[in-house]
């Protein structure tokens, strides 16, 4: 991960998000994103009250940044 965006992502305060936005800001469909928890591949949601969810933003981030680094590496 870039180290400006590890350093941004390290003091930014903890903010939560709810699902719609984990799903607009990532482009995953419902059935991806959980399967991709499942599969240890993406940040896991805690409880907030009764049957709503967040993510910490500053993980959905770091998931977004390490998606767009591992794109750019050359394949082979």
């Amino acid at each position: 991960m870039n180290k400006n965006l590890q350093r941004a992502l390290s003091f930014a305060p903890d903010r939560l998000i709810r699902k719609p936005e984990v799903l607009s800001r990532t482009g995953l469909g419902n059935t991806t994103l959980y399967a991709l928890v499942k599969q240890g591949r993406f940040p896991t949601s805690f409880p907030l009250a009764g049957r709503a969810v967040a993510w910490r933003e500053a993980d959905v981030d770091r998931w977004i940044a390490d998606r767009v680094e591992a794109s750019r590496k050359p394949r082979a």
